[in-house]
């Protein structure tokens, strides 16, 4: 499951050609389950978001970008899950 603190600092900072994550598992059958179709549209834009902003970022700022989004996508499904 994806959750906070899953991540170490820094643990890519020697994947230069990281570009893009794939979420696999759970996180797709919950964005599916969740009731209105504007929230799953929206959660589906943010989860793929960051393979936009990977490969414009930083080495050194990538396991932080990541970090960061991974604690906004948990932040925005627990928001529409409530």
């Amino acid at each position: 499951p994806l959750k906070d603190d899953m991540i170490e600092d820094f643990v890519f900072t020697e994947c230069p050609m990281l570009a893009t994550v794939d979420l696999v598992g759970g996180i797709h059958h919950t964005v599916a389950s969740l009731h209105m179709e504007s929230w799953r549209n929206q959660m589906m834009g943010h989860i793929n978001r960051i393979n936009e902003v990977l490969p414009n970022t930083d080495i050194y700022l990538t396991t932080e970008a990541i970090q960061r989004w991974i604690e906004s996508v948990i932040h925005r499904l627990d928001h529409y899950k409530a």
